[in-house]
């Protein structure tokens, strides 16, 4: 039995679980005991990570290398490892990317998941743990953002797919009461491990804020772009709830130990349950750093919201779980990870 009340008998399939949030989710399950499978293809994941997050737990994990549109694979991995729920993290999330090939994340996001859902039932597996997103809200009208409260008009493909992937399971909880579904909205990961061995790959996230701020900090670029300095916030920058990394992590063990008695498909918001501007980010960074980042303003990015924050008390309430660490804590872990680490996993 681990530490969240599970019996970890039979593994648990993280599928890109070579990736930023799951290999974090990777490690938090290696620690509470499980046994685990991870399935990745490498096209943003790192097998280093892996190699580390063993060397952290002190503990071993089967990887596979493929994609979750590969039916046949699929189908093998089910059959030869016995897995007993799944993770499911694979998938593409750059959302001015995703504006300019919207089908390439329709095939990804989409069909991936409807592929995995197929091997999954054929497989006899029904609890799954579903990454989606704050995305799925786009301009809500009131916040701090509820699960129950009627969504916004997703703003790009991206969150389009992950709003079509909840309609998906949804449904498929209606048609069989066998599933036990986790849509796990949320927000924006930051930080890192405490250990600096594990965290955000500088060369594989370059679109994302805190790599960003980061290459400038170290000196590997001369200024911070900051998209967006007009919206109706203090600071004129866009509001966002952040959340670290093995908060984050926790938070998908606790859904996965709630759905032990739960059919149908529930939906979680994890957040840090209040907003940050981007330059209060970029002064936190600075402090934990020691280093000055110098900021250029530019138009905001297609499919940006201004704000954005989770009302996070539904998850408290059902799942035991809240964010037990704040700003400083996710800039200071960070940090250490890209300065033991200015090469991300190269």
């Amino acid at each position: 039995m681990n530490t969240h009340g599970l019996v970890a008998s039979k593994p648990v399939l993280v599928t890109g679980g070579a990736g930023y949030i799951g290999s974090h989710t990777t490690l938090a399950l290696l620690n509470a005991g499980f046994n685990v499978v991870v399935l990745d293809n490498l096209s943003s994941g790192s097998k280093i990570a892996l190699q580390r997050t063993e060397t952290i737990s002190k503990r071993r994990l089967v990887f596979v290398q493929g994609d979750v549109r590969d039916t046949v694979l699929l189908d093998q991995v089910f059959a030869e490892h016995d897995v007993g729920s799944v993770m499911h993290f694979a998938g593409l999330k750059t959302v001015s990317e995703s504006m300019i090939d919207p089908l390439r994340y329709y095939a990804s996001n989409l069909g991936g998941t409807l592929n995995l859902c197929q091997a999954m039932s054929k497989a006899g597996v029904f609890t799954l743990v579903f990454s989606s997103s704050a995305a799925v809200y786009g301009e809500c009208a009131s916040l701090p953002i509820r699960e129950d409260q009627p969504h916004g008009q997703p703003t790009s493909p991206y969150s389009r797919t992950k709003v079509m992937v909840e309609q998906m399971l949804i449904d498929m909880t209606r048609a069989d009461d066998h599933w036990r579904i986790a849509l796990l909205r949320y927000f924006n990961p930051l930080g890192a491990h405490e250990s600096g061995l594990i965290g955000e790959d500088i060369n594989r996230s370059s679109n994302n804020l805190l790599p960003a701020i980061c290459r400038v900090a170290a000196g590997q670029s001369e200024q911070l772009t900051v998209y967006g300095d007009s919206y109706a916030t203090p600071d004129g920058t866009g509001i966002r709830d952040f959340i670290h990394i093995m908060d984050l992590a926790d938070g998908h063990l606790r859904a996965l130990h709630a759905l032990q008695s739960r059919n149908g498909a529930h939906a979680w918001n994890l957040g840090s349950g209040r907003g940050y501007s981007v330059l209060e980010v970029v002064r936190a960074l600075e402090d934990a750093s020691g280093r000055c980042v110098p900021c250029q303003m530019a138009p905001r990015r297609p499919g940006d919201v201004a704000v954005s924050y989770a009302d996070v008390s539904k998850a408290e309430r059902e799942l035991g779980w809240r964010a037990q660490r704040n700003l400083t804590d996710m800039m200071r872990d960070a940090w250490r990870w890209y300065s033991l680490n200015p090469g991300g996993y190269r």
